[in-house]
């Protein structure tokens, strides 16, 4: 799904001959030449500039809005605190809000860094919803899924020289290219698959993000056209999946929050 645009990671020190181990999450079995203080720093950088261009991403003021923020915050600390997320500790885990109604989009970057769309808050109509979308995205951070995809598009050679600093090129490629690096459709299925696994342990009922898709479904909007689905031909199946793994793993949170999510877009910007 889209995720952020820029950025030059010029200044992220890579320790290409170090293969994170004693860090490494014991059921990744992916191969990332990044350590887990690139990931930081990669995430660090981003959210830089981010918040360098408010023209295009105009993040709402905590201190304006502190309501929203404790309520969306809270939701992110649920789903760490269930403890099923393994770079919990390691990652920053910042929340922000951007104001757009126009975009149904959400996205977390390396190393922790959520950024939530006032357009996807309110199209949604259940906190359980949103617990399961962040899910999806604290996901994909915290699975390295963009590291691990710089570190098969690009490779062992040109990461090493990148970082020995002798192909300026190269880097600049990697730089440009990193806007539009999109997730494979394996790591979009295990992001669904562990929104799954990190709110089971909750109260929230489970299978939030899958009332997302199916409300996208039923909008109409689930045609790939979106990011959402643009690496998932048939989203009626990412529905089901997300359903039946809910049932597999024998969730028994039922926690929608209909009313608290209700005055929590209230405190948003009409």
């Amino acid at each position: 799904m889209k995720k952020f645009k820029l950025i030059l990671f010029l200044a992220i020190p890579l320790l290409p001959f170090v293969v994170e181990s004693c860090n490494k999450n014991p059921d990744d079995n992916t191969f990332n030449l990044f350590t887990i203080e690139d990931d930081k720093a990669l995430g660090l950088q981003v959210k830089n500039e981010i918040f360098n261009n408010p023209s295009d991403y105009p993040i709402l003021d905590s201190n304006q809005y502190p309501a929203a923020y404790a309520y969306l915050r809270g939701i992110v600390t649920k789903v760490l605190d269930g403890g099923e997320v393994f770079y919990k500790d390691q990652f920053v885990w910042e929340t922000y809000i951007i104001h757009d109604d126009n975009v149904l989009n959400a996205f977390c970057t390396p190393g922790g860094y959520m950024f939530v769309y006032t357009g996807l808050i309110k199209y949604l109509e259940a906190e359980n919803h949103l617990a399961g979308v962040m899910g999806h995205e604290i996901a994909h951070a915290d699975r390295r899924h963009s590291t691990d995809a710089m570190t098969r598009d690009y490779g062992l050679a040109v990461i090493i020289s990148v970082a020995l600093g002798n192909n300026p090129n190269a880097l600049a490629e990697i730089a440009a290219n990193l806007a539009s690096l999109k997730f494979s459709r394996n790591a979009e299925t295990e992001a669904d698959e562990y929104s799954v696994k990190y709110l089971c342990p909750t109260d929230y009922k489970a299978d939030g993000a899958a009332a997302f898709f199916q409300k996208l479904i039923d909008n109409g909007e689930g045609n790939g056209e979106l990011e959402w689905f643009s690496t998932h031909p048939s989203p009626d199946n990412r529905v089901k999946h997300i359903e039946e793994l809910k049932v597999e793993l024998n969730c028994s949170g039922t926690g929608t929050y209909d009313a608290a999510y209700l005055n929590f877009k209230n405190n948003l910007l009409p």
